[in-house]
């Protein structure tokens, strides 16, 4: 899809949106749209678009992804999860309903935040503030991502973990693969179905199929530095990295577990993500402290690197 078709389907279905950048190289910013952010090079978009969320609306049965690069908060599930408030898997409407405000921009760089309350497993209920600052450096896109505390009252880690999770959407397909760095041991763990057969070593790197030939999802390290994705069919090559935490936020478990059940597994850096329906997400996250005060800002910093042979 093209970027000016993208601005067409926003103005169709009355969803307000933000561009910068120039030809060679823009984002857009759906406001309306979860804030998700698309990424166009030479006027083609390199984040999978999903028209269905433009045109629907989400509900508690049916979750319409609208691809591109989105903000969510960590952790997905477990008693301190924010997928579980009614029992079962359910995007939260806060999230889904979110209406973002551009704070300021240039032609390069954009603000933009929405207040959105949160619900635990627990039914803890977690006001906060999401903000993406989002400047342009050459054909990367640098986003810092905060998720600001609202409430009144501490919140201690054994009640509530909170932390920014950026995740970044792109069509697979025959050959695509994604990589990164060996970094010892504990450098990777399969969340969920095993990724054996997918995964191989090719020298100090990690490659993994993500040709829609399974579902999978691979959690990364601290140690790990970067990930990325290559797609043979269109030439594309994509890259992640972070900066390193605030002080005093740590990284977490962002396993997608049962609402009744505790979060027990090693701290996740970057993310991959394998679908059989033909795409796959390279996941940034964030850290949080070990007691969450008010006005408590917990942030992570990524850089999205693009290139198309």
């Amino acid at each position: 899809m093209k970027l000016a078709e993208l601005v067409e389907l926003c103005e169709r279905t009355h969803r307000r949106y933000h561009v910068v950048g120039d030809d060679s190289f823009a984002v857009l910013a759906a406001l309306d749209v979860e804030g998700r952010l698309f990424a166009a090079l030479d006027g083609e978009l390199v984040h999978l678009v999903r028209t269905a969320a433009f045109l629907g609306t989400s509900t508690r049965d049916t979750y319409l992804n609208p691809g591109g690069d989105g903000l969510w908060p960590a952790p997905e599930g477990s008693r301190v999860g924010y997928e579980y408030a009614t029992g079962t898997w359910r995007v939260p409407p806060g999230l889904t309903g979110a209406r973002y405000a551009v704070l300021h921009s240039t032609n390069r760089s954009v603000t933009i935040r929405a207040e959105i309350d949160l619900i635990t497993s627990e039914g803890l209920g977690v006001p906060t503030a999401f903000e993406r600052d989002v400047c342009l450096d050459g054909q990367a896109m640098v986003v810092t991502e905060t998720i600001e505390y609202l409430g009144p009252r501490e919140l201690p880690a054994d009640r509530c973990r909170l932390a920014p999770w950026s995740l970044a959407q792109f069509t697979g397909g025959p050959g695509c693969v994604a990589r990164f760095p060996d970094a010892g041991v504990g450098t990777l763990r399969d969340l969920y179905d095993p990724s054996d057969a997918c995964r191989c070593k090719a020298g100090s790197c990690w490659q993994t199929a993500t040709d829609g030939s399974a579902r999978y999802q691979i959690g990364l390290s601290p140690a790990v530095s970067w990930v990325e994705m290559r797609n043979p069919v269109d030439g594309l090559r994509v890259r992640r990295t972070s900066e390193p935490l605030p002080e005093g936020q740590r990284f977490i478990d962002i396993t997608d577990l049962p609402p009744r059940e505790e979060l027990a597994g090693a701290p996740v850096r970057f993310s991959v993500y394998s679908d059989t329906s033909g795409f796959l997400e390279l996941e940034v996250a964030g850290g949080c402290p070990d007691v969450l005060r008010p006005g408590d800002r917990l942030s992570v910093t990524a850089r999205t690197e693009f290139e198309r042979s």
